[in-house]
């Protein structure tokens, strides 16, 4: 079935091809978020988190001890506070609680761990703030999803405390690029493309195999890890991503739910402004974080 505000998303990413270099791919994300101000109510404050540079986005209302723990995509190369600022403020508001988004450092000037850092950075800086584990949400889009994966076996590693739950949307977690998605979604795929993705990886990766598992978290014991959410596109060439990491997750016990979406490209909560399904998979995303880290 056709969907007009999809197609015009789609006509206007397919009209504005992603340049070659960092800097120009960041300012073609940056621009998008710069087509939807925010609503009149939303407040954002900047602060440092451990060090990071972020953002406390919260609407009217919203409980001041939890918080979604926001990691935006980009490919670890691209994405930044002002290209995903409206998504952690319809977050915020769908959840009744603050989002602290972070500006974690990008690739090719700093490749892994510094993103990985810079994330575990951020939840440390949430417990030091007086937040509680099981008040707190670890949410990713895209490689964002795979860094929150990420941060949460290292925090599993490492003896601490883990988040109440974990929101994934469209997250890329195999880097070693295996999916057979990558081939038979790359015609309805607006936005990603194997090449692409393979450059992503290797300015990310440096000398790292593609399949350790704090880059690819799907090669990783996903064993312990909170309840997780995973919400794909169906016209994504990440789709088996989704698919493969829900099922080992699942397979090692972790409550999980993978929410596939007709027809919706990659990472299309960005464009909820102007897409509907876009809203009701923030408004899914709301009531599943508010279900787990809600006050006992």
């Amino acid at each position: 079935m056709a969907d007009p505000e999809l197609d015009a998303v789609v006509a206007a990413l397919r009209a504005s091809p992603r340049p070659a270099d960092p800097e120009g791919r960041r300012a073609r994300m940056d621009a998008i978020g710069a087509r939807y101000p925010l609503p009149a109510d939303i407040r954002v404050e900047p602060v440092a988190a451990g060090g990071v540079p972020a953002e406390w986005t919260s609407a009217p209302g919203a409980d001041p001890a939890a918080a979604i723990l926001f990691l935006h995509g980009g490919g670890y190369m691209a994405g930044s506070l002002a290209s995903h600022r409206h998504v952690a403020a319809q977050a915020a508001q769908e959840a009744g609680v603050r989002t602290l988004a972070l500006a974690y450092r990008l690739s090719p000037e700093h490749p892994f761990p510094a993103a990985l850092d810079d994330a575990l950075a951020g939840y440390r800086f949430l417990r030091a703030s007086g937040i509680a584990a099981e008040r707190i949400a670890l949410a990713g889009e895209s490689a964002g999803g795979g860094l929150a994966l990420a941060a949460a076996m290292a925090l599993r590693a490492a003896g601490e405390a883990l988040p109440a739950c974990l929101w994934l949307s469209s997250p890329w977690v195999d880097l070693a690029l295996t999916g057979a998605s990558l081939r038979t979604k790359a015609a309805v795929d607006p936005l990603l493309q194997t090449p692409y993705l393979a450059e992503l990886a290797a300015a990310y990766r440096g000398q790292t195999d593609a399949r350790d598992p704090r880059l690819s978290p799907l090669y990783a014991d996903l064993s312990g890890l909170p309840p997780t959410l995973i919400q794909v596109g169906s016209s994504e060439v990440l789709l088996d991503d989704a698919v493969r990491i829900a099922g080992a997750a699942g397979a090692a016990d972790v409550p999980v739910t993978l929410r596939i979406w007709p027809q919706m490209i990659h990472a299309w909560h960005l464009f909820h402004p102007q897409l509907a399904a876009g809203r009701a998979a923030l408004t899914e995303a709301g009531r599943f974080v508010r279900g787990w880290i809600a006050p006992a």
